[in-house]
């Protein structure tokens, strides 16, 4: 079975960090490129950033460029977004993707005083 699995999420102040994971099964993860998306209540379904098969390119939405950073480990089928300097804007819904066939249920990150 096609499966990734999101986690890491949570309540958060703004200016504060959390580190999202992705955790995938059922594919070859190493030969996929991965992505991270968002999604808030009432607004459309945000991508966030993209990952190649060995991390040799990454790119990002230009809303979360230079804050946070997508990586991946394919020895443990997982992939990471790690984010700083959150903002209130960045509540969401986070999902991981493996642009193919495989959505997660998402892990809910809220930015909040």
């Amino acid at each position: 079975q096609v499966q990734v699995v999101e986690s890491g999420g949570g309540l958060v102040q703004p200016g504060g960090s959390l580190r999202l994971s992705c955790a995938a099964s059922g594919f070859t993860f190493s030969s996929y490129t991965m992505s991270w998306y968002r999604q808030a209540p009432g607004k459309e379904r945000e991508w966030v950033a993209t990952i190649t098969p060995s991390a040799d390119f990454v790119n990002y939405a230009d809303s979360v460029k230079g804050r946070f950073t997508i990586s991946r480990d394919n020895a443990k089928n997982t992939m990471y977004l790690q984010m700083n300097s959150l903002k209130p804007e960045d509540t969401a819904v986070y999902y991981c993707s493996n642009e193919r066939n495989a959505w997660g249920q998402g892990t809910l990150v809220t930015v909040s005083p």
